[in-house]
């Protein structure tokens, strides 16, 4: 979930907002439609939404209190068809419920850390400034990255970098990180990115960007469980979604990515057994795909907003209900 600073002012611009609002109108032109932004943030692409569609209303979710309070201001004009709840995606069952809403005719991820969240320092998910190690999306969470560092063990936290950070040298920066935590408590972001670019070998430091964004990517989804999250928010929004209604999925790194894309490849298949002449109605695909594979940012658009470069867009329709 990335949105770009428009320059002279505070307004942001969400990622491939044009291709979402292509996608998602179809199946939001009908009477009493509903869409569920699932990561509000902000709260762009939920104005964009209900300014092209009048009679649209909007849920939104965000788990962040203060990404809440900015994106209901900035919805404000829209208050009478809008309901914006403090949630993780993956409780959108419950949410909907509790609004008394069966179906919904439209969803959007836009998942990871917003820019809000990288430009408060005080929230520490940026290596490029110093703050606490924080990197709770809900500052109201138990778990800190500062708590990870310095209680894990070296084989668990070798397994978060490895795992959620796809980092080839998690076992050498979790064994550096162990050597300092010895010294005392590590609580700096700006000092553990430093130190886990020494622990990189200088070759691997010259190529593909920071060295410490690995580790902090791995060290922010497992503060907030993102991937957990993921793997369950996605089949829940799928089932709450009418026929004709459509799901959007905007993924920034390959593990969230590919959680999405097996999720909807899994309802897009037909699952008519092997011999018979013909395909059976109740064992055919519940989703059309509307993207042939996933979809990324165009060269101009990286270039207005650079954290729109890993951007990956899958989105598909559902054709049938669950027999």
């Amino acid at each position: 979930m990335v949105e770009a600073r428009e320059p002279g002012g505070p307004a942001h611009v969400p990622v491939l907002l044009d291709r979402v609002l292509e996608i998602l109108a179809p199946s939001l032109v009908g009477p009493g439609a509903v869409v569920v932004d699932a990561t509000l943030g902000l709260g762009g692409h939920s104005e964009a939404l209900l300014q092209a569609h009048p009679d649209l209303r909007l849920v939104g979710l965000d788990r962040d209190p203060e990404a809440l309070r900015r994106s209901e201001l900035r919805l404000a004009p829209f208050a009478d068809r809008t309901s914006l709840v403090h949630a993780v995606y993956h409780e959108l069952p419950d949410v909907l419920a509790d609004l008394g809403i069966a179906r919904i005719n439209g969803v959007l991820f836009d998942l990871g850390v917003s820019s809000m969240q990288l430009d408060l320092e005080e929230r520490g998910f940026s290596y490029a400034q110093d703050a606490p190690l924080d990197m709770r999306m809900n500052p109201a969470d138990p778990l800190t990255a500062e708590r990870v560092v310095n209680e894990y063990p070296v084989p668990e936290l070798a397994r978060v970098l490895r795992v959620y950070g796809e980092e080839r040298f998690a076992t050498r920066v979790a064994q550096a990180i162990d050597r300092r935590r010895k010294q005392g408590r590590l609580q700096s972001s700006a000092e553990l990115a430093e130190l886990v670019r020494d622990a990189i070998p200088a070759a691997t430091r010259r190529t593909g960007g920071h060295p410490a964004k690995r580790t902090f990517q791995a060290l922010r989804i497992e503060v907030n469980g993102e991937l957990a999250s993921v793997d369950e928010a996605v089949p829940a929004a799928l089932q709450a979604l009418a026929v004709t209604g459509r799901i959007v999925v905007l993924a920034y790194h390959s593990l969230e990515d590919r959680i999405v894309k097996r999720a909807l490849a899994d309802l897009a298949e037909d699952r008519t057994p092997v011999g018979l002449p013909v395909p059976l109605a109740e064992a055919g695909p519940q989703l059309r795909l509307l993207t042939r594979g996933s979809e990324k940012a165009t060269p101009a658009e990286i270039e207005t907003n650079p954290r729109a470069a890993s951007v990956r867009l899958r989105a598909a329709e559902r054709i049938r209900d669950a027999a």
